[in-house]
């Protein structure tokens, strides 16, 4: 299963930037999205952000992840 995940944008350096959920923090490219800033939310996908997304939909998206998660539904 492929799975594209909401991380909040922490910094930019160039075309990468560095990404954080739950106090997990990745790299990620930003080649396929336009206007990204620090403190926006992405979905990352196998290394890259594909798309910008609000912060309520960010939150909402990882409220049942977490949920799933919890009711293990998907494994750690």
């Amino acid at each position: 299963m492929c799975l594209g995940v909401p991380m909040r944008v922490m910094s930019i350096e160039g075309d990468l930037a560095l990404c954080e959920v739950d106090g997990v923090r990745r790299e990620a490219s930003l080649m396929m999205v336009d206007g990204v800033e620090t403190g926006d939310y992405v979905i990352i996908h196998a290394g890259f952000a594909i798309s910008k997304l609000d912060e309520d939909d960010a939150e909402e998206t990882l409220r049942v992840f977490r949920e799933l998660l919890a009711a293990g539904v998907v494994p750690e």
